[in-house]
């Protein structure tokens, strides 16, 4: 019998929009998000023994993809965007199957919440609103290939830029999410094809807009705003 896929909750984290999400979760451990179960999956008899691992895998969409049609190649935006690669030689959201998977870390079980039970997890790469359809074990003796080759992604992986993030600036971010925004932004969130020192980028972040600059290997934060006041803007 054919089964659907079927949608079992969503993971909500501080991106309201794809722009500033890093490439990959491990680049920024600080970065949570909270995994909360569509009301038929909330069954706290289904988390039972999850307690006992440390990692678990997200399988979750790519919400945002609008593309109807796949097409064989797609640009790496770290390589450029110029660069034709074979879409399963990539992670590109623009496939057959808009599926992502990330390895994240689980922080902690909220099992009594109005939500049910509500995994606590960090690592995240998400925007907010992100459906999720699978939630697995990490298995380290398994899941884990120290030798495995990464193919084009490795040239990419140590990319990282210096961050100046003023503290009468800083200050307006929430202390607890302060170690997550400067983690994200040294993952230099622009489109690599954009490298204009004049160019000031906003990215919304946990209910602020974040205004930055780059120049060369440095960026620096020149304004916050509340999500609000940047909505005025």
């Amino acid at each position: 019998m054919k089964q659907e896929l079927q949608m079992i909750g969503r993971i909500r984290t501080d991106f309201p929009t794809k722009f500033g999400l890093p490439r990959q979760g491990i680049f920024a451990e600080s970065l949570t998000g909270r995994v909360v179960l569509e009301p038929e999956y909330r069954k706290a008899a289904a988390f039972k023994g999850i307690e006992e691992y440390s990692h678990l895998w997200l399988l979750w969409g790519f919400s945002e993809v609008k593309r109807t049609r796949w097409v064989p190649t797609v640009k790496p935006p770290r390589l450029g965007g110029k660069v034709h690669k074979g879409v399963f030689a990539t992670r590109s959201p623009f496939r057959p199957n808009p599926i992502g998977l990330t390895c994240v870390r689980l922080e902690e079980i909220q099992w009594d919440t109005p939500e049910g039970p509500v995994l606590i997890v960090s690592g995240i790469d998400m925007m907010d609103g992100s459906p999720v359809y699978d939630i697995k074990p990490y298995l380290a003796y398994a899941d884990a290939y120290p030798d495995a080759r990464s193919g084009f992604g490795a040239k990419v992986k140590d990319h990282v830029l210096e961050v100046e993030f003023p503290e009468k600036w800083l200050e307006m971010v929430e202390e607890t999410k302060r170690p997550g925004a400067i983690e994200m932004l040294r993952q230099d969130p622009r489109p690599p094809y954009h490298n204009h020192a004049e160019q000031i980028y906003k990215i919304a972040f946990a209910n602020v807009d974040i205004h930055f600059t780059v120049e060369e290997d440095k960026l620096t934060v020149c304004r916050v705003l509340s999500l609000e006041e940047g909505q005025k803007k």
